[in-house]
């Protein structure tokens, strides 16, 4: 007996989601953590970290995957604290390339979309109960 695989097609590409979302929104926490970061430890301020994302194809089948965290490569942001330990000459310091506004709506949106493939599992999960339910 051969087993189609595509039974499985909404399952692998919600969870692919899952997995993808779920990376992003552990970047956006690291980004927002950070956003006061004068110092990463290169004698930088911490660089804004992105989630990029490809389609996933497997058998026909798609989905999505992270592909690569990568720095934003935006200025930093200067603000003037002239007793900052990091403020230059004129009283500048260097901060994060973060705004806060902005990484709310992305942490929304991941979430969101997070949420959109856990209901799609969730109505998957009921119709495979109810299938078996109708074979009793």
């Amino acid at each position: 007996m051969k087993v189609d695989t595509n039974m499985f097609g909404p399952i692998d590409i919600a969870t692919s989601g899952l997995r993808a979302y779920n990376k992003q929104i552990e970047v956006i926490g690291s980004n927002m953590a950070n956003i006061q970061t004068t110092n990463a430890g290169n004698g930088q301020p911490y660089r804004r970290l992105i989630a990029e994302f490809k389609a996933k194809e497997e058998n026909g089948l798609s989905g999505v995957e992270l592909s690569d965290i990568v720095q934003d490569q935006n200025d930093f942001q200067r603000i003037l604290q002239p007793g900052h330990p990091q403020a230059d000459a004129e009283g500048y310091v260097l901060m994060p390339n973060i705004n806060w506004p902005t990484e709310m709506i992305n942490l929304n949106l991941a979430s969101r979309a997070y949420q959109a493939n856990a209901a799609i599992l969730r109505r998957y999960q009921r119709m495979v109960e109810s299938s078996l339910e109708l074979l009793k």
